[in-house]
Formats: C-alpha cells, structure tokens, sequence
C-alpha cells in the first residue's frame, strides 16, 4: 500500500511509559516515606501500581469514570493494598507524580532511528494519543521527539478516545490524510488496532511483549527496527 501518512500511539509504543512510571513512583516512594510506612518491598508496590493504573486507564478508556479520578484513584487502590487509607497522601502523590512523569526520557530501543528513517524516506508522522494534552507535549519534547511529528492529536483536543472512531476521524480531518494513504502505529490491541480498524485504517501492532494478538493487525512487529520491512 502506498503510505503516506503514519499516525504512531505515544505511550508503550515508542516512550517508554514502563520504565518512566517506575523511576518516578521510586522518587514518590522515597520522597513520601513509603517504607517507614510499611511498604518494604518496592518492586511489589510498582507492580500493585502498574495493575490498578492499567485497570482504571481501560475504565477511562470506556467512559466509565473521569479524568481526575484516573489520576489519583490509581494512587489510592495502591496505597490501599498495603492497609494505607490516606485520601491526602493519595492526591499528593497524583500530583507529584504528574508534575516529574512528562520529564522522564526513556524511549524504546531503535526509536529515534527508526523515525529518522521514515521521516527520511518521505513519510509524513503524526501522534494519536489517548494522553493528555500538557502531559504528552511535555513528554515530547522532553525526549527531543517534537521535531518528528507533524500533528499531536490527543484525546483532549478531540474530544474522543481510542478506540472510537471520532478520535480518528478527527485526526485524518486535521492532517488532511486519506484513509487509504494511512496507517495507525501502537501497543494497544483494542485502542489502536481494533480502533484503527473501525475506522477503516490499516494497523501496524507493535508487540514489545510479544503476546499473541487477539485482534488481527494488518501487520505486526516485535521490534521498532522491523518497522523497515514494511515501510
């Protein structure tokens, strides 16, 4: 298919939200006292963290509860599950850790390479992104990626989420793209690649876990640099 306009996910796809969450939750969890309150184990409270904040990010995705109590309930469940009621310590720790998240740099291995080549070879690269509007341009530039994308297109702005068909819609309205000449790039079966299918978009899943899919992509890579067999 003649590409010309790559629309990439953010998150997991190409910054490396894992690595970046963790190093700021260790900050948190020093900065706050969390051993001295019990909490002994910090890889255990990363992965209790990790597992509400993947679980609520699916409830925000669905329209089920708001964008601020995304951002402090994940901290809230995961105090909880070490006997730690403390709704101000909660809200404190949503805000510190919005305030270092959007600074941290980690990329996926062969990132700025591989978006070297395509911007290269004539592609015009584009952000679809369910992050919020400040968070993710901070994120951006922080990680020297600004300068490859041509259109950040965030739920914010749009008014929509992945996996509905408005956020792209949007997105193909604000860079003039065609859906033919387009492609959706990311980590999240049911945000990106089953979204990019209701909208009529070819897919391109990225599997850094390497899971088995259950949504069919129109392609599927393990490796950012696998990215140059197809385009």
């Amino acid at each position: 298919m003649p590409y010309k306009h790559l629309f990439f996910d953010l998150d997991h796809t190409i910054w490396d939200f894992e690595t970046n969450a963790k190093e700021v939750l260790f900050e948190l969890y020093t900065m706050n006292g969390l051993a001295e309150r019990g909490i002994q184990d910090f890889d255990y409270f990363f992965e209790r963290y990790s597992f509400h904040n993947n679980r609520l990010w699916d409830r925000y995705t669905k329209g089920f509860i708001k964008q601020d109590e995304l951002r402090w309930k994940r901290m809230w469940f995961t105090l909880l599950d070490f006997k730690i009621g403390d709704d101000k310590l909660s809200r404190l720790m949503a805000v510190q850790f919005l305030e270092r998240l959007p600074f941290k740099k980690n990329l996926f291995p062969y990132t700025t390479e591989i978006l070297d080549y395509l911007t290269n070879k004539g592609y015009r690269l584009h952000l679809i992104t369910n992050g919020f509007e400040q968070i993710q341009h901070n994120k951006l530039n922080s990680s020297n990626l600004h300068g490859y994308f041509l259109d950040v297109i965030t739920s914010e702005a749009s008014n929509s989420l992945k996996p509905n068909i408005a956020i792209f819609e949007y997105a193909l309205g604000k860079t003039g793209a065609k859906k033919e000449e387009s492609i959706m790039i990311g980590d999240n079966l049911d945000a990106d690649i089953q979204g990019a299918a209701n909208a009529g978009l070819d897919s391109v899943f990225v599997n850094h876990l390497k899971i088995t899919p259950h949504i069919k992509p129109t392609y599927m890579v393990h490796h950012l640099k696998e990215l140059e067999e197809i385009f």
